[in-house]
């Protein structure tokens, strides 16, 4: 098999399992003691997981002084803490089921058009045929009966998190280039945790105390951030950012599985439309296509990191 093809289906695998991690936030948030506020659960998820891939590219030896650009590095870690802020905010404003929907929704149009833009990537029409469908499917999934509230600055705000996450993902495959993956990760993230860190001083922070909070913070920040992000920036390697982006849009299909399997969730005949069009999405992405690999994959090789 030719080992083009072969990077390019290993990526697939590689995002869709990282979207499954980020699936299981919603559901270990709701085992999270009283006074766990979003933004706490936020900025201790992302001091966690910050801190595990560094010591994890430390480990490794990955972590080098040289070789960083500054742009692209400094995108990198700022996109990080500002999909955080960007996210929590928009949904504080204009409720949850909007500001997922538009946060979820807006981040692969801007990963087709900065991909575009910067790095010469063309999308493909199976690429927009998936994309339309999986937006779709989170739409009806998500705001499935639930109580809208369209607030404009609240999707802006919802907006600015989509950006932040292509800008992530766009910022990542610029330092691929010169960078091995896990150390990619560690810096962006870890820094994102040193911008976020002055929060954690005005925010409650005693449900950490309870065995039940300090599993809820284990588990968000080393499985849905810290493994899901070097999964990720594995499948990134051979991938698209626009394809990896919709990819991650398995996420709510995720979060509705576990929701339905561990919380006793019943779900409304859109919301199970939802589901369908956007596995749909997802299998038009991933069906077998040797062609199409082979081009996709050689036209997103990243060289190999210099040390």
């Amino acid at each position: 098999m030719n080992p083009t093809v072969t990077a390019a289906n290993r990526g697939f695998w590689f995002v869709l399992a990282a979207a499954v991690c980020w699936g299981t936030t919603g559901t270990a948030q709701t085992f999270a003691p009283e006074g766990a506020t979003p933004l706490a659960v936020g900025a201790m998820r992302l001091l966690v997981g910050g801190v595990a891939l560094l010591l994890f590219a430390a480990g490794r030896q990955q972590l080098k002084l040289r070789n960083w650009p500054l742009s692209a590095t400094v995108v990198a870690i700022g996109a990080i803490a500002g999909y955080q802020l960007f996210f929590f905010a928009g949904v504080a404003r204009t409720g949850v089921a909007v500001g997922t929907v538009v946060g979820i929704g807006s981040a692969p149009i801007f990963a087709g058009l900065l991909g575009l833009l910067l790095l010469g990537e063309k999308p493909s029409r199976r690429w927009m045929l998936a994309t339309l469908l999986a937006v779709a499917g989170c739409t009806l999934l998500i705001a499935a009966g639930a109580e809208i509230e369209v607030d404009p600055l609240g999707v802006i705000l919802a907006i600015g998190a989509g950006a932040a996450y292509a800008l992530y993902t766009i910022a990542s495959k610029d330092l691929l280039r010169v960078q091995p993956p896990d150390a990619v990760t560690a810096v962006a993230f870890f820094g994102g945790a040193l911008v976020m860190a002055p929060l954690l001083f005005f925010v409650d922070l005693n449900w950490l105390l309870q065995p039940q909070g300090l599993a809820v913070a284990l588990h968000l920040g080393l499985i849905a951030t810290a493994l899901a992000y070097m999964l990720y920036i594995r499948g990134l390697m051979s991938l698209p950012t626009a394809t990896a982006v919709t990819l991650a849009l398995a996420e709510p299909l995720t979060a509705a599985t576990l929701g339905v399997g561990l919380l006793g969730e019943r779900l409304t005949p859109p919301a199970m439309a939802g589901m369908a069009l956007i596995f749909v999405g997802l299998a038009v992405l991933t069906v077998n296509n040797p062609r199409r690999q082979t081009a996709a994959a050689t036209a997103t090789k990243t060289p190999a990191p210099r040390h």
